[in-house]
């Protein structure tokens, strides 16, 4: 038999590996950092070992869940990947199938984002596993991770119930040596067994249903009791012990093998968070003095111990209570607990040296921007300069909210909260006589997965307010994923497309308008013609959808039309262009005391002409 082919990983491409390895029939997922890169995977390995496996971008977490769920019904086996606020968004059939339980083996991968550094919170995905009552998997690195998924799904299987599986952002987001195993046949026929007091039952077998999924969990528990999901590294100093699960163990350990105390201390890794394998615990703590619980980002193995009498972490403050367990963090930590037992670390290294280098870079501090080039951009000077700032600029998720900078963007709560934070708003200031100009923005992926809702709730309670859909033709913040409206598929054949403006006009929206916002004075002129429609004794909410494809996706029409400026040397350097436009293109000359165009990212769109209001900026002469 000849060695296994291997290949170096991201660690969501590894979970991939493992959903294909595994024999899954049906994969199903909506983009979000950081788990946007494991259905990618997905069809990459469907395409080169000719699958037949369903592989799909749905439309929200909450379709992705129960698409996934119903192949289970049918005795085969589906997966669904999100991140970790998508759960949120799926938390309604996470709650009832953990109750009725799953018949092929059904994996919910949900990546966790400690820190947060693409997210609205930095939840922890394993509460929700305790809330729903429901085992949680929790892997330490990419080649864990790709095994666990296997694990899981025999463990759905095993015990007929939802398993979730929680990566960490550290975890898909690290390469590995993954090496690759067979590929099984997708031999598994459909075959759904009618059961109504299971799958459609009323609350009177829904109470039965509780009881055998605590039974369940009982059972699993007694399972992760002898599991090799959980080991022990055993160390001579029981002075002080830790308990780490997840990318924490990998941090702490190899931090203390950096500080020259690998192996000196005793630690538990904790694979199966819940439900947690209590003997195993109890049994290890009452072996050591002191045991220090690592884990992120939240407390959910400390809070499942019960005697806490030798435990430190967050319930004492020994570790912070909010942020990423980094080197960094978990080395202050260490230090504090050695410096109590009187060992003094090995001194960090010196990056003096670095930091001067790196200091003498002069290098410039730049926050988040819009791309050069991007259809948002013009959209959102359009609005602001008719609409001014005394308008309430409600918007939502995705790159869009960078309209932060431009002023244009007031609220971001959660997907689809765009509309209905408009709606509240309007409904609030009418209920005092008032009219307040309100002008929300929501892109194309996210009006798909949560606006339409929304919005058909605030026709039919005659909210008014301006909605700007901006349909930049794919989902770009998240990694370019095709949307229902661009009609194609996660495999990249040609779906049935579902248009943006047909499902606003079944809304019951009388303003629908369509246009590129590149065309700056004809966009103001629609936004000042939307606004009267609000106004209008039968008006009602006016929708303007600003279409122009994302300049990262489809370069073509600027290509086919480029448009190249310059700055005259009228130019002043007072610097609206700059803030109010804000391209990162524009660049201040100080040598020249006047802004130039920095041709290294300029995409020639020209629009920047209608940022200078005294006319330096001008098309290039041919």
């Amino acid at each position: 038999m000849g060695e296994l082919r291997q290949e170096v990983l991201l660690g969501n491409e590894a979970i991939a590996r493992g959903i294909v390895e595994s024999g899954c029939h049906v994969v199903a997922s909506y983009p979000g950092t950081p788990s946007s890169e494991i259905l990618p995977a997905v069809v990459r390995f469907k395409k080169e070992l000719g699958l037949p496996t369903h592989v799909e971008w749905s439309i929200n977490e909450k379709v992705a869940y129960e698409v996934a769920l119903a192949a289970s019904y049918t005795g085969k086996r589906g997966a669904v990947i999100m991140k970790q606020v998508g759960l949120n968004v799926a938390a309604d059939p996470l709650m009832s199938s953990a109750y009725t339980g799953v018949k092929g083996g059904f994996v919910i991968i949900c990546c966790d984002d400690p820190g947060p550094h693409s997210s609205q919170t930095e939840q922890d995905t394993r509460f929700f596993a305790m809330f729903a009552k429901v085992p949680a998997l929790d892997p330490s690195s990419p080649r864990e991770a790709k095994e666990m998924v296997k694990a899981a799904f025999e463990l759905s299987e095993r015990h007929r119930v939802p398993v979730i599986l929680r990566p960490a952002i550290r975890v898909s987001h690290a390469r590995q040596n993954i090496a690759f195993s067979p590929v099984p046949e997708l031999e598994r026929p459909a075959d759904f067994e009618k059961d109504p007091g299971r799958w459609a039952a009323t609350p009177r077998f829904r109470y039965v249903l509780h009881k055998e999924l605590n039974e369940k969990l009982a059972s699993i528990e007694e399972e992760f009791e002898k599991s090799e999901l959980n080991k022990c590294d055993e160390g001579q100093d029981h002075r002080l012990s830790f308990i780490a699960g997840g990318t924490s163990y990998s941090v702490l350990t190899d931090t203390l093998r950096e500080l020259g105390l690998g192996g000196l201390f005793p630690i538990l890794k904790i694979g199966t968070p819940h439900p947690l394998p209590q003997k195993l615990v109890s049994d290890f703590v009452a072996g050591c003095n002191q045991v220090l619980i690592l884990e992120e980002p939240d407390a959910v193995i400390e809070l499942q111990i019960l005697d806490k009498n030798k435990v430190l972490g967050r319930h004492n403050g020994v570790v912070p209570s909010a942020g990423e367990l980094t080197p960094e963090v978990i080395r202050q930590i260490l230090a504090a607990e050695m410096d109590k037992l009187g060992l003094e670390l090995p001194p960090e290294t010196d990056t003096g040296e670095l930091a001067t280098l790196v200091a003498g870079l002069d290098l410039p501090v730049r926050r988040p921007r819009l791309c050069p080039g991007c259809m948002h951009r013009a959209a959102f000077f359009a609005m602001k300069r008719v609409l001014g700032s005394k308008a309430i600029y409600p918007s939502d998720i995705g790159c869009y909210t960078l309209g932060l900078n431009l002023e244009a963007v007031d609220t971001c709560l959660d997907m689809g909260a765009a509309v209905t934070i408009a709606s509240g708003l309007y409904q609030a200031y009418h209920q005092d006589g008032k009219e307040v100009p309100i002008a929300a923005t929501i892109g194309d992926s996210t009006f798909l997965h949560a606006g339409v809702p929304g919005l058909a709730n605030a026709v039919h309670n005659q909210a008014r307010f301006i909605l700007v859909i901006l349909d930049n033709s794919i989902t770009a913040m998240t990694g370019m994923q095709p949307t229902a409206d661009s009609g194609i598929l996660a495999d990249g054949r040609q779906g049935q497309r579902v248009a943006i403006k047909d499902l606003v006009q079944a809304c019951g929206v009388g303003f629908i308008e369509e246009m590129d916002p590149y065309r700056v004075r004809d966009f103001e002129a629609l936004v000042k013609q939307a606004r009267e429609y609000t106004r209008q004794p039968d008006g009602g909410i006016a929708v303007i959808i600003a279409k122009r494809p994302c300049v990262l996706y489809d370069p073509t029409p600027l290509q086919e039309s480029p448009v190249r400026v310059t700055v005259t040397e009228e130019c002043d350097s007072c610097r609206y262009c700059q803030l109010a436009f804000e391209c990162p293109a524009l660049v201040l000359n100080e040598a020249l005391d006047r802004v130039v165009i920095d041709r290294r990212i300029c995409v020639d769109c020209g629009v920047c002409v209608e940022a200078c209001p005294k006319g330096c900026i001008v098309e290039a002469q041919q």
